[in-house]
């Protein structure tokens, strides 16, 4: 009698929402950070990235940036445009970056803690083409960025928007304007903002401060936008990225430097010297947003991986990649930063090894402790392209991640003592009173993994991982809603955008 209510009870709850509830929206590390150097190497590198700034320098293409590094004590050569950054400046900068910033987002409960020991998660980001199973590949437009902006918003696992499908068929002196609003319309997440000129960021600004309603003042004492700096490798910061890097600091909002040193080809082909030289880059963009407003909010960053030394092209969730995010997050560490790394795959389609080499550089983060991983879902191509496809199983493998930062407990029902007491040797614990009242919410349920058998399998359709990722972003797709405020969002940057199309936009950087 007793296991028979039980198996109703299991029936009847089998008809029920599952129970489980899982937060994936406010991430912390749960594992102690890993080390793939000893602590006397990382003193090595540091050393040598400040004997490189001093000694060596960076090529710095801004009149004004080199302004800003002269009147902070830099030695600047203006005929090579060459600046050599001293230890000190360095030191200085390293004492005035925060430590933890605050992201604000359309929606409050969206905001991100950016620091040490956070795990955030942002997509595919600058990919110029798209793929799925339906309509094959193709270049980028504004309908594919607004899907794609969609899915970002859809699972809470991913924690802040980003470029996944720039949309080429909108003009560059107008597309800021579309990818702004798709943001604020379709989203209520931490934005990002393109450094593609001065004209582009101050649009952008103008836009976040209308669609939220902020002052000025309002706007700058909170970070409410972050662009990501690349560095032009080897030590080299163009105009753009260094407008950037100024225009973000003197306006509050988050810089992520992040120079992308591919070994053996932008970056010394030892995973050591590679590192010297991307710690380098970093600190001498740290140290530009630091000068130029102290205290600005600015991120250490990494995105380094190899290249493949037969063909040129970049790997990603290689060794090499592995090894240098681990290392990268130790000299974050040793500055004191919190930090930024990636993942991401060299794939053509969302196969195998596009899983494997996300899932290696996924891990390879999350035992690096990086604050925030991009292209965490959606890369291919080495980053040419965003397969849907791509993403739906990404996602996956970052809710599982995901699911390893709720603490386990210790209590007397987590032991599980009552149903140890119940079974019998050689028993089964299926129709125990502790499982019956946990089943529904026990385990995690996949978003796409199949777990039946191969008969079952097979009478279904037999439908391989991916086939079955199309049928979940479609029914995301048709279903989707646009989250509260944002039609009010989108009325107040209206008349903005409209005058400043017809006034002829703000065209990107020669």
């Amino acid at each position: 009698m007793e296991t028979a209510h039980r198996r109703k009870g299991r029936a009847a709850r089998r008809s029920e929402a599952p129970a489980r509830i899982v937060n994936y929206r406010h991430l912390r590390h749960p594992f102690t950070p890993q080390k793939v150097l000893s602590d006397d190497a990382v003193d090595a590198i540091h050393a040598m990235a400040l004997k490189l700034l001093e000694d060596l320098g960076m090529k710095v293409l801004l009149p004004e940036a080199r302004r800003i590094y002269a009147d902070g004590g830099a030695i600047v050569d203006e005929a090579a445009e060459m600046v050599r950054i001293g230890a000190d400046m360095v030191g200085a900068a390293l004492t005035t970056a925060p430590k933890s910033i605050r992201i604000r987002a359309p929606n409050a409960e969206r905001d991100l803690t950016y620091e040490d020991g956070a795990l955030i998660f942002s997509p595919a980001g600058g990919c110029p083409n798209a793929t799925d199973r339906i309509r094959g590949r193709r270049p980028g437009n504004l309908a594919t960025f607004d899907e794609t902006l969609k899915l970002h918003q859809s699972f809470d696992v991913i924690h802040k928007l980003g470029p996944s499908a720039e949309p080429q068929d909108v003009p560059a002196h107008l597309r800021h304007y579309a990818m702004m609003r798709g943001q604020l319309t379709l989203a209520d997440k931490p934005l990002f903002v393109y450094a593609r000129g001065r004209g582009q960021i101050e649009d952008s600004f103008a836009m976040i401060r209308l669609a939220m309603g902020l002052s000025d003042q309002d706007f700058t004492d909170s970070t409410w936008a972050t662009t990501v700096i690349n560095t032009n490798s080897p030590r080299q910061l163009d105009k753009p990225m260094a407008e950037g890097i100024i225009d973000f600091a003197r306006a509050g909002q988050l810089s992520v430097i992040t120079p992308f040193c591919l070994a053996g080809a932008m970056a010394p082909v030892t995973v050591e010297g590679a590192l010297v030289l991307q710690h380098a880059e970093c600190l001498a963009g740290i140290t530009l947003a630091q000068l130029t407003r102290p205290g600005a909010p600015v991120s250490y960053g990494g995105f380094s991986s190899n290249v493949d030394m037969k063909s040129g092209a970049p790997a990603f969730g290689t060794p090499t990649h592995i090894r240098l995010a681990i290392g990268t997050g130790q000299l974050a560490r040793h500055v004191g930063l919190p930090w930024r790394s990636a993942a991401g795959s060299a794939a053509n389609v969302a196969d195998m090894q596009a899983a494997g080499e996300n899932h290696m550089g996924l891990w390879a983060n999350l035992v690096a402790n990086a604050t925030l991983t991009v292209h965490a879902a959606g890369w291919l191509e080495g980053g040419l392209t965003f397969g849907y496809e791509k993403f739906i199983n990404d996602i996956e493998a970052l809710q599982i991640i995901a699911e390893l930062c709720a603490p386990l407990a210790t209590s007397p029902d987590d032991l599980a003592w009552d149903a140890l007491s119940d079974v019998q040797p050689g028993g089964h614990f299926f129709a125990t009173k502790h499982t019956m009242d946990r089943f529904d919410r026990a385990f995690y349920a996949p978003l796409v993994a199949d777990l039946t058998n191969h008969g079952t399998w097979t009478a279904a359709g037999g439908q391989t991982a991916t086939e079955r990722a199309t049928a979940i972003w479609q029914q995301v797709l048709a279903d989707y809603t646009a989250p509260k405020g944002a039609s009010d969002r989108g009325e107040n940057i209206a008349r903005f955008i409209a005058d400043r199309s017809q006034a002829g936009g703000a065209p990107p950087p020669d």
